[in-house]
């Protein structure tokens, strides 16, 4: 499920941040559909014409860092 759109960003990134820096992207298929200043604003005029789950949102900035995330644990495992 949107695999289609978060690799559309990850191979486009550079040229989407050239043209969106900061900015809350909406993505259907291999297109972007909109910009936003604001994570809710992007989805909710993404769902105005788009059925959730059929679009990404995604801060569009650059580097790895704008679509990965790391959890730290205390926990050790044996």
């Amino acid at each position: 499920m949107l695999e289609r759109e978060f690799k559309f960003y990850k191979v486009h990134q550079k040229e989407l941040v050239d043209k969106h820096n900061g900015k809350f992207i909406v993505v259907v298929g291999d297109k972007v559909v909109g910009a936003f200043d604001a994570e809710l604003e992007a989805y909710t005029e993404a769902k105005k014409n788009f059925k959730p789950g059929t679009f990404l949102v995604q801060h569009c900035l650059p580097g790895k860092g704008s679509y990965t995330q790391t959890f730290h644990s205390r926990v050790a495992f044996p």
